[in-house]
């Protein structure tokens, strides 16, 4: 249900956003002449969305490309095809008009092909892509034979930064949301979670009891679950190898990753073992050369990293990671919350707070991490050409 309002608000927002395609008037030298600039459609746009989110990925982007004009061809995730099919017959029973939303699902044997034929094809004119940095890079080198416009919303390695003046309390709580919201398979999940030196103890301590009282691991359909599984086994399998590759470079497991641990519900007729579940770990002492600290981890891994200073942070947060999409920071002092907000390398940041994602703030990130932003008064743009008309009277 959360996704299902997350998703509608972009059509909400986009909907009233096709008032505001508005142009420019602009004067010249010359007495006898004035400029006027128009936003146009680009046309047909390729529109290629992720399983973790297969409602709200698609609204964000057709909702966009619809109020500019365009129509969109859906390639969904071949794990979630379903609710895009769901979502476009909505959408004709709301009467959109035909063409307008096209659908077409893909098996893992295909999903190649289809996404070639998006990029190549002259007749579309934009491609916009959630996913992995890789993929993206495919998909932009693709999109070039045909110059085609881009928007990429591309990996991510969200740090979460605890400085000594914050509020344990409620930094933890900020931390549950940012890391273990759809258990953890999230672009903008906190990844490496950096908490100052003089509270780290405390801080681990503090989350490990809100984990053990809050996340109920199971079937989501049943009362009282709070997590539920990966994606896949292939997720499951990363998870196991990123904690084993921490210890095993001298981080320490403080809390989770045995069946002791698993906190799934009482009543539940679902078996642990029996899906792609994976216990909730909190990793201390992890340092930079961890996979934890340089990839995304995707899944229900918490990696504290211990930091002494403001400047110590950011050689941390900045130095030798080339994706940058989304970050948090907890602290009461106004001129950190300046300096650390704008020195950290990414497209958002959340202060005080767990969750910044919503349809008015542009959501994009820089290095990496892609091209353009979505949502917000910035996201129609996406779908639009500027045409500047010169006019002598």
């Amino acid at each position: 249900m959360g996704e299902v309002i997350y998703g509608n608000s972009f059509i909400d927002w986009f909907a009233a956003e096709t008032l505001r395609t508005d142009g420019e008037t602009i004067p010249t030298l010359a007495a006898n002449q004035r400029i006027i600039t128009i936003r146009q459609p680009v046309g047909v746009v390729g529109i290629v969305t992720p399983w973790n989110f297969p409602i709200a990925m698609i609204t964000r982007k057709v909702g966009a490309a619809l109020a500019a004009g365009c129509t969109a061809v859906v390639k969904p995730a071949a794990e979630t095809p379903y609710s895009s099919i769901a979502l476009a017959n909505l959408a004709y029973r709301a009467g959109f008009p035909k063409g307008a939303i096209s659908i077409v699902p893909t098996s893992a044997a295909n999903v190649k092909d289809v996404g070639l034929e998006l990029t190549t094809n002259s007749k579309v004119k934009k491609i916009s892509f959630t996913g992995s940095t890789a993929v993206g890079k495919i998909l932009m080198a693709q999109s070039s034979s045909t110059v085609k416009k881009s928007s990429m919303e591309l990996g991510g390695n969200s740090p979460f930064v605890v400085f000594e003046d914050a509020n344990i309390a409620d930094a933890v709580s900020g931390l549950m949301v940012a890391k273990f919201r759809n258990s953890g398979q999230t672009c903008v999940c906190a990844n490496r979670v950096f908490v100052h030196s003089s509270i780290y103890d405390n801080f681990a301590n503090v989350l490990a009891e809100r984990i053990a009282s809050d996340l109920i691991v199971g079937n989501g359909l049943e009362p009282g679950v709070t997590m539920g599984p990966l994606i896949s086994s292939v997720a499951v399998e990363k998870m196991s190898l990123l904690v084993n590759d921490a210890v095993g470079k001298g981080a320490d497991i403080f809390y989770g990753n045995d069946s002791n641990s698993l906190h799934k519900n009482k009543d539940s007729s679902v078996p642990l073992n029996s899906g792609y579940f994976f216990n909730p770990v909190i990793l201390k002492n992890v340092t930079p050369e961890m996979e934890c600290f340089k990839n995304e981890i995707f899944g229900p891994i918490a990696a504290l990293v211990k930091f002494d200073s403001e400047e110590h942070l950011m050689t941390l947060v900045n130095s030798n990671i080339n994706v940058g999409l989304g970050g948090y920071l907890y602290t009461n002092d106004i001129g950190r919350i300046m300096r650390v907000s704008e020195g950290i390398e990414v497209g958002m940041i959340g202060v005080n707070t767990g969750l910044f994602s919503s349809e008015v703030s542009p959501f994009g990130g820089v290095k990496e991490s892609g091209i353009g932003r979505e949502g917000s008064k910035h996201g129609i743009n996406e779908y639009l050409n500027i045409k500047a008309i010169t006019i002598n009277y």
